[in-house]
């Protein structure tokens, strides 16, 4: 019984010590304390001053408020993750500090190589906001999609196509690809392929041509009016029609082109113009052809 309240005493003694050399430690360590808890509240304070004025510098580079906020939370943290750094060096807890740091590179590691994609989607719709390529409403062809841009945020851009479907594109296939804005030059040019038969006046088509589309076509004067002969095709010599759009949306380049072709077809046949049809005929003149018999030298009944 004797040895067993020795032995309490000894332990209690121990505690006594260790209880009074914390208290000494913690009396020494209030100015660092008091330090740390200044530091603190003061870097706290201040970070809701850096993030009003990060704010208005981000106004400056993008009108988009969703990215604006997003990256001024993230400068925040990032100012108070450095002052919570200083206040752990002020109360000398540099083991903790290091433990921190390795702890975060961690798991920064293993977090970066998980969302690795959403990473890249998120950071190419920060490049995306902050220059101005496109915006909602606009016309836009871009990996092998063309149709009227309808959302866009940090992740994907979502593309409503002429077939009534919504296309959802990764931020990275939008930045990475060939992109083209129909809608920010605001004119659209137009062209039209065909072909006339061998056997015509060629400077009487293409006066004929361009007739046609300056009587019956709603374009763009202001632009060049251009018409050229191509090639020899197999039946035909092809010629090119190209002018510019008042409007660019799909609609109108459209309407246009279906009334273009509409317009040529009817000049051609008031003007005696051939199309050649696409089959393989046997054509024994220069133009319209010659019936087999009196090619032979039969004469007619």
């Amino acid at each position: 019984m004797k040895q067993l309240w020795e032995h309490f005493l000894e332990s209690f003694h121990t505690l006594n010590g260790e209880l009074l050399t914390w208290v000494d430690d913690f009396v020494r360590s209030l100015p660092n304390i008091a330090l740390a808890l200044v530091v603190g509240t003061l870097g706290y304070l201040f970070s809701r001053m850096v993030r009003k004025y990060f704010n208005r510098i981000l106004a400056t580079f993008s009108k988009n408020l969703t990215v604006n906020r997003l990256l001024a939370n993230i400068t925040t943290v990032a100012f108070m993750i450095l002052i919570l750094f200083i206040v752990l060096s002020i109360l000398n807890l540099e083991r903790a500090l290091q433990s921190l740091l390795a702890t975060a590179g961690v798991a920064g590691l293993a977090v970066g190589l998980a969302l690795q994609e959403p990473i890249i989607n998120f950071l190419s719709g920060v490049i995306m906001s902050t220059r101005v390529y496109f915006k909602v409403g606009d016309l836009v062809e871009t990996n092998g999609y063309l149709g009227v841009i309808d959302n866009i945020n940090l992740r994907s851009t979502v593309i409503h196509n002429f077939q009534g479907q919504q296309v959802v594109l990764p931020n990275k296939l939008v930045l990475q690809n060939v992109f083209i804005n129909y809608s920010i030059s605001r004119h659209r040019q137009l062209e039209v392929n065909c072909g006339i038969s061998y056997g015509e006046d060629l400077e009487k088509v293409k006066e004929v041509t361009l007739a046609a589309v300056m009587d019956r076509i709603e374009y763009d004067p202001k632009k060049p009016l251009e018409f050229f002969f191509t090639e020899f095709g197999e039946s035909s010599i092809n010629f090119l029609l190209r002018f510019w759009l008042k409007k660019t949306d799909q609609l109108t380049y459209l309407e246009i082109r279906h009334q273009t072709i509409i317009a040529l077809k009817k000049a051609f046949d008031e003007n005696g113009i051939t199309i050649p049809f696409p089959i393989r005929t046997l054509d024994f003149g220069i133009k319209g052809g010659t019936p087999i018999g009196k090619a032979w030298g039969q004469k007619d009944e």
